[in-house]
């Protein structure tokens, strides 16, 4: 599970086996996870995740978008 960044208490990761779905991101905090599509940005799941830590991870992967597309691209090659 290789980890794209780390802010405000949460970690951004992608599974190495996910490389035929679409970009995305998954986003882990206190042991709640969620994971959000990156084009456009847009949630996909969400386990355990309040809505308070949904909205601030929803924010960072917009802030972050354009990095985290270049991380997912780097590592699957597409």
């Amino acid at each position: 599970m290789p980890t794209a960044m780390r802010s405000a208490g949460f970690r951004f990761f992608f599974y190495s086996n996910e490389g035929d779905e679409p970009p995305h991101i998954h986003v882990e905090r206190q042991g709640s996870t969620a994971k959000f599509w990156l084009a456009p940005v847009e949630s996909a799941r969400s386990t355990g995740m309040s809505d308070v830590d949904m909205r601030r991870a929803h924010r960072l992967v917009m802030t972050n978008q354009e990095y985290l597309r270049e991380v997912w691209h780097e590592f699957f090659g597409s």
